[in-house]
């Protein structure tokens, strides 16, 4: 009798295609798989780990690290800078407000008094020397300010852009609310003047309005109080007009401006 020969349970993923009673044919479920769910964690070996870094690397970080930056230093340096000359200038903006509400300055007043002219022989020769004596009215209309006249002063006497003749001021001081009048003799010396300015000159004197330039620049000091200030240069410019170029010449017209240099 031959052996009966029983066929091999196959898996269930490649089991044939039942029927039911009815005869359909029916296909077999899949397996279902449950999702994975959760965190994995992979851990590699040292003993895997194939270059580690130099240290140097960890050494320079560490010292950039430690370094301060040099930006934040030159800011604050000038931030501070700034800061102590915004309080410089509003003390000194304070100082001369409460100054000025206190003594109250005004200028100090220039003219020319008289003009006495000598040696001026123009037609004797090519060159010439003259002399003036010109009497200055300083006038100091301060109330609580004195004003010192130092030396370093210059005057000068100018014709058709030709200096002719040049002195000084004297030193003194002006107390307040005072009028001072005082002469300074200017001296000229090998004056040489063109055939123009000759021409010119005579036609003024026929007129008898010669026009000169009288050019002062004296440095003072202002004291305030027991106090003096720093050195101001005051420039005086007249314009002058007189009758004849003689020792008795009068003043036709004149008429000055001044400023006041603080530095």
């Amino acid at each position: 009798m031959a052996d009966r020969v029983h066929p091999m349970d196959l898996p269930s993923s490649s089991n044939p295609p039942s029927s039911n009673n009815s005869g359909e044919v029916v296909s077999p479920k899949k397996p279902s798989f449950p999702s994975p769910a959760g965190t994995y964690v992979v851990q590699v070996p040292k003993d895997q780990i194939y270059k580690y870094p130099p240290p140097e690397n960890s050494r320079r970080y560490e010292s950039l690290t430690k370094r301060k930056p040099r930006r934040s230093c030159c800011c604050r340096c000038l931030c501070f800078t700034f800061s102590v000359l915004l309080l410089l200038i509003i003390s000194i903006g304070i100082t001369a407000g409460v100054l000025y509400l206190v003594y109250r300055p005004e200028a100090p007043k220039y003219t020319i008094s008289s003009i006495a002219i000598k040696n001026f022989n123009f037609t004797a020769s090519s060159r010439i020397s003259p002399e003036f004596d010109i009497s200055v009215r300083a006038e100091n209309p301060n109330n609580k300010l004195g004003i010192y006249y130092r030396k370093g002063s210059s005057v000068t006497v100018v014709y058709s852009g030709v200096d002719l003749s040049a002195g000084a001021l004297p030193a003194f001081y002006q107390p307040a609310n005072n009028v001072t009048v005082f002469q300074t003799v200017l001296k000229g010396s090998n004056v040489i003047l063109g055939n123009a300015v000759k021409s010119t000159l005579r036609n003024d004197q026929t007129k008898g309005k010669v026009p000169f330039r009288v050019n002062i620049k004296a440095p003072v000091k202002i004291k305030i109080g027991a106090v003096k200030t720093w050195e101001i240069t005051v420039k005086v410019n007249c314009d002058v007009t007189v009758d004849a170029l003689t020792v008795k010449s009068k003043l036709v017209s004149k008429d000055c401006d001044y400023s006041v240099r603080l530095w």
